[in-house]
């Protein structure tokens, strides 16, 4: 055995560092010290570059990426909640919350677990749900969701937005929307009045189920949403007829040609008064739909009864074009008449806070009736400033108060159910399971 080897191999570390730092300062040469030592100079080298080696690493920036930030204790409590936060956050399937568990865990989990754990929360989230008071809600809206073809029965608050119900039913009839609301009006459910289209279980339930007691209003977003598909399918209707007047002019130019002018001549007679039929129908339909949502059916508007008389008039007005061309126009004008009284209901609450603002602040009913007119118009133009002035005028240090107080009268009087539409979409991610 080489005798350097033996002794190189007895040194303790704290005398190894000693002559790593001697080679380093440079004070003696290598071979001094590897003589001094009884050491080869190749065991001198190893030490030197294993001090190097330490030096650099102490004084390299550490990688952000490498940094340690906090250390998360991890247990089976945590791993649940991170389940349910895999699954309501990121909208993660089952499948895929398995693999993160595996893939970046080592834990492994079956599906039924996952499913269970999701089970158990929503029992939960339930009792939670059961045990609130729901008393404080005015206006119930009511209306019906859908995943696939399974009927999911809702209510939302209109002032608060909470979701009072979401009930995945088999059936959407009058026994299973009354026992729903019954259930409700244990929790204190009793509002003033609920707001739902013309579904005909949603109606007949809460019938049975309160009898005349609380009213159901009349939903305008359904009603505007039918008007619009209607003026989007004649205005398609139109163009499809102008289009083929356009190809039988071509032809018509192309048959001049060959001396064959008179070929398409009654064609295209009846395709121009076709189309010119379509276009005037179209206008006249956009024409009634925006009377019908600016001036009957916005929040700020006439009082109720000169409401209704425009509404009669809007469906006489459908009722003469019902035969032209398009059996939706039918189909609407009978919607119109079957729900005006329920569509109109909001005015007449809105015409009761207006009398009460007159009487609580001492001024006419139409001077009232102004002020909210007076939101419809926009702050930009100079109409509104100049009806700002007169009403200003009129009533002096009282106009702002009063026109505060309508703004908060027509906020509180809503018209249409259409949050649940909103409750829809944000819930719609979330029906996978």
């Amino acid at each position: 055995m080489n005798p350097s080897s033996s002794v190189a191999s007895a040194l303790q570390p704290r005398h190894r560092q000693e002559l790593a730092i001697n080679v380093l300062s440079k004070q003696e040469s290598v071979s001094q010290i590897a003589k001094q030592e009884q050491v080869s100079r190749k065991f001198i080298y190893q030490q030197k570059a294993i001090a190097e080696l330490a030096l650099n690493t102490a004084f390299e920036k550490e990688e952000p990426d490498q940094e340690v930030l906090y250390y998360l204790p991890i247990t089976q409590k945590w791993i649940f909640q991170f389940i349910l936060a895999l699954i309501l956050i990121c909208h993660c399937s089952y499948r895929g919350v398995k693999e993160i568990l595996r893939d970046l865990f080592d834990y492994p989990l079956s599906i039924g677990t996952i499913h269970n754990r999701v089970i158990a929360a929503t029992e939960k989230a339930r009792n939670i749900n059961q045990a609130q008071d729901l008393s404080s809600i005015e206006v119930a809206l009511l209306d019906e969701l859908f995943h696939s073809t399974q009927p999911i029965l809702t209510g939302v608050d209109a002032d608060s937005t909470y979701c009072f119900l979401l009930e995945a039913v088999e059936h959407r009839d009058e026994d299973t929307w009354g026992w729903y609301l019954l259930e409700a009006e244990e929790q204190g459910l009793n509002p003033d009045y609920t707001i739902a289209d013309a579904g005909k279980g949603i109606r007949a339930g809460q019938k049975a189920a309160w009898g005349e007691d609380i009213a159901c209003h009349g939903d305008v977003w359904h009603m505007f949403d039918q008007c619009d598909a209607l003026c989007r399918n004649l205005a398609k209707k139109a163009q499809g007829a102008t289009t083929q007047r356009e190809k039988l002019e071509e032809k018509m130019e192309i048959a001049k040609l060959k001396g064959q002018g008179n070929k398409f001549s009654a064609k295209l007679v009846k395709a121009r008064q076709k189309e010119e039929k379509l276009l005037q129908l179209a206008k006249d339909i956009k024409i009634l739909f925006y009377w019908l949502r600016v001036d009957i059916l916005s929040l700020a508007g006439p009082e109720w009864s000169e409401r209704l008389e425009l509404m009669n008039f809007i469906i006489e007005e459908l009722q003469v074009r019902e035969d032209q061309a398009h059996k939706g126009i039918k189909a609407l004008r009978t919607a119109l008449s079957n729900q005006k009284s329920d569509l109109l209901a909001f005015a007449e609450v809105l015409d009761q806070k207006i009398a009460d603002i007159a009487q609580k602040f001492k001024v006419s009913l139409s001077q009232v009736r102004e002020v909210c007119l007076l939101t419809k118009k926009s702050l930009s133009t100079s109409v509104y400033w100049q009806k700002w002035n007169h009403l200003y005028q009129q009533l002096s240090e009282k106009f702002l108060p009063v026109k505060e107080a309508v703004e908060s009268a027509m906020k509180s009087t809503p018209r249409a159910s259409s949050l649940v539409e909103n409750l829809n979409s944000r819930l719609r991610n979330y029906f996978f399971n």
